[in-house]
């Protein structure tokens, strides 16, 4: 113990800072100092090639270049969805994993799309334009909204095949402009087996010791002009300005490791009436559905394959935020969490009233937040309902999205929410269609009839006349599954073109009770408008009187642009008496192994531990192969797929996780508890070459 603690003190001053930081920072880094070979040029340089250019935006996830031919790496739960629907039971892509020996054999990957960054541009004053004109805040979000849009459509407009896209820093305050290169042809190259790519299953997710091969290699292709195309068998490769070096030898304890990656949401500068919201409301709302939602598919599919394949990715997707959830809630219990934040806005306000130009400017700051949020939780019992009800069920998903297109088809493209903009309907209808690949409908009556009999015991004064007017919902239920047309590919598709009109002539109940939904959302919808719109000015104020009071600049909380963390490969002492070291090996693969569906590794995995065959992958150490590694670094959900480098910018791991004890992360980070976890590039590289026999795409990564 005394060899531990005394490391933890020598790494002191190696730790890693809190702050995913944005672009525009990086060079503000004394990288040398923190033990970086290269320099923040290396990383990003917007008049050159730098190794941003080699990092990509995948379906919501991060992921990696790692070849001039568009091979792309990232998390095998961040393509799971897409591998579940081009599987059957008798191709089980999900179980027994897939290899593309050719080209010809690599899967399209419907509906999946890379981003990667081009450039960007603040784009603040554009964006509030014309919002000192008004105090309502219904109005102030609506100038918002529209000038984001304006000036979307404009860039895209100057640059044809290139996406743009609006990111608030700080909200009220702060607005950035990213242009994106998308690339739409993506297709599986290499999926592992379930039983490597997920080992451990739920019981392993969020913890640490980790054993787990989440990985997948996919590419990216583009039209022979080298533009951007939808899928064609005439697609070439597409070719990256830079992929990352793919270094076999990994990394060791105490090394310098960095991450470029998309990470989603932190709210680090929320206030405490926030993070009470967020405790006390939304997290156990949401963990409690999702727990019990999970329930019924498991025992849907428990003794028929074809369900249980059907239903995968929505078992996974939800339980991995049911879990992430009940973390939280674990280190809200834990932890001081926001007494600490309280306790700063004590001293805030102390700091604010003893100026009077103070007082005047920001004394009405946190008690305007604090009253936001009392109206917030006035009515969070309806709110979460109507927020949730369109998307418990697959048929009220799709009726209702038809029902919104046809209605936002009668506006002008730029004044259409986004989703049904003209540039986005390929992606919709894709979408919509391959929602019916996880259709159940026993698990669909299930989960409408207990979220409409929620609604219907909401109290008076939340209640929901759409819900209120139904007499029995159980009959209800049964007749709308009676005969749904919607789960019928060749009516949708039909139905995807349909005017008002037209939608109202189907007589089709899901889609009529989605209409009569409509006005009770739009109402939800207008209140959170003015909610947001109250928020935002009030939060411009309050970055500003923090950053008068603490004299420095804020890093803005994670908002899925791209981000750059650093820290060092770490181990932590997570309770009393334990401490855990960084590094995992193939060892704690065979010590969990067993016939439990979550740990029953492949046989010739086993078999090749069992001779000790190792290769090149073998840590000398250790004698074996290294698995996961974890590190101190500052991450969230997004980072899933990013790739972990070391001082010289070589990609030694993929993220995928973080420990139970760093869910809380998202609200505050620590560098005590605040772990992440990657997977080993060097299990990696031994799965592809050893179990999978995939050496071409070795020889494609330049590792011979």
């Amino acid at each position: 113990m005394k060899k531990i603690i005394l490391l933890l003190c020598m790494l002191s001053f190696l730790r890693a800072d809190e702050g995913m930081y944005p672009l525009s920072e990086i060079h503000k880094l004394n990288l040398k100092a923190k033990g970086f070979k290269i320099n923040a040029k290396d990383i990003y340089n917007p008049n050159g090639i730098s190794l941003v250019d080699a990092s990509v935006n995948v379906g919501g996830c991060s992921a990696s270049f790692v070849s001039d031919e568009g091979l792309i790496i990232t998390n095998h739960h961040c393509v799971f969805g897409t591998v579940q629907q081009v599987s059957t039971v008798q191709n089980d892509y999900v179980t027994n994993g897939f290899i593309a020996r050719t080209r010809e054999q690599e899967i399209p990957a419907k509906g999946l799309t890379a981003r990667i960054i081009d450039s960007y541009r603040d784009v603040s004053k554009e964006i509030l334009a014309g919002i000192s004109d008004t105090t309502d805040p219904v109005e102030r979000t609506k100038i918002i909204e529209k000038n984001s849009k304006s000036i979307v459509a404009e860039a895209e407009k100057k640059q044809p095949g290139m996406t743009a896209s609006v990111a608030e820093m700080f909200a009220g305050k702060t607005y950035i402009l990213f242009i994106h290169k998308t690339l739409k042809d993506i297709r599986l190259v290499y999926v592992p087996p379930r039983s490597v790519g997920e080992f451990g299953g739920e019981n392993d997710n969020w913890v640490w010791p980790r054993h787990t091969g989440d990985f997948s290699f996919i590419r990216a292709y583009v039209g022979p002009d080298g533009n951007t195309a939808e899928y064609s068998a005439s697609n070439k490769p597409f070719r990256p300005k830079k992929h990352f070096i793919v270094n076999p030898n990994g990394v060791d304890e105490n090394d310098l490791v960095f991450i470029l990656g998309y990470p989603g949401r932190t709210f680090r500068h929320q206030t405490s009436y926030y993070l009470e919201y967020e405790r006390d409301i939304r997290l156990p709302f949401t963990q409690k559905r999702n727990a019990w939602m999970i329930a019924q598919m498991e025992a849907a599919g428990k003794n028929d394959p074809e369900v249980a394949l059907a239903l995968s990715a929505r078992i996974k997707s939800l339980a991995n935020v049911e879990k992430n959830y009940r973390g939280k809630l674990k280190g809200f219990d834990h932890l001081p969490i926001i007494q600490n934040k309280q306790k700063e806005e004590e001293e805030l306000t102390a700091f604010i009233n003893a100026g009077e130009a103070r007082k005047k400017k920001y004394g009405d700051v946190l008690t305007g937040i604090k009253s936001v949020y009392e109206e917030v939780r006035s009515d969070a019992q309806r709110a979460n309902v109507l927020t949730n009800i369109i998307g418990s069920s697959t048929l009220l998903t799709i009726g209702n999205t038809l029902m919104k297109l046809a209605e936002e088809r009668q506006k002008p493209d730029a004044e259409r929410q986004s989703a049904y903009m003209e540039k986005n309907l390929v992606a919709l209808k894709q979408n919509l269609l391959s929602s019916l690949r996880s259709y159940n409908r026993t698990i669909d009556m299930l989960f409408l009839y207990d979220i409409l009999r929620n609604a219907s015991d909401l109290p008076a004064s939340q209640s929901i006349t759409a819900v209120n007017s139904i007499k029995n919902i159980r009959q209800f239920v049964d007749s709308v599954f009676a005969a749904p047309r919607l789960t019928d590919t060749a009516f949708v598709e039909k139905a995807f073109t349909m005017t008002i009109v037209q939608l109202k002539q189907t007589n089709d109940p899901i889609i009529e009770f989605a209409r009569a939904l409509s006005p009770e959302i739009e109402l939800q919808n207008t209140v959170n408008r003015k909610r947001t719109g109250e928020l935002n000015r009030l939060s411009a104020k309050l970055v500003d009187i923090k950053q008068e009071w603490k004299k420095t600049d804020f890093i803005p909380d994670a908002n899925s642009t791209l981000r750059m963390t650093f820290g060092t490969i770490r181990g932590y002492i997570p309770s009393d008496a334990t401490y855990f070291s960084p590094i995992s090996t193939l060892k704690g693969v065979m010590e969990k192994s067993s016939n439990e569906p979550e740990y029953n590794t492949p046989k010739k995995i086993r078999e090749l531990y069992a001779k000790k065959d190792f290769g090149r992958y073998k840590h000398k150490k250790l004698n074996d192969v290294p698995v996961a590694i974890l590190y101190d670094m500052d991450t969230t959900g997004g980072n899933s797929g990013s790739p972990v480098l070391n001082a010289k910018g070589e990609l030694i791991g993929v993220n995928f996780d973080r420990t139970f004890e760093a869910t809380i992360n998202d609200y505050a980070w620590n560098e005590s508890y605040s772990r992440s976890i990657a997977v080993d590039i060097r299990y990696v590289l031994w799965n592809v070459e050893k179990v999978g026999e995939a050496g071409f795409l070795l020889n494609e990564m330049g590792i011979r």
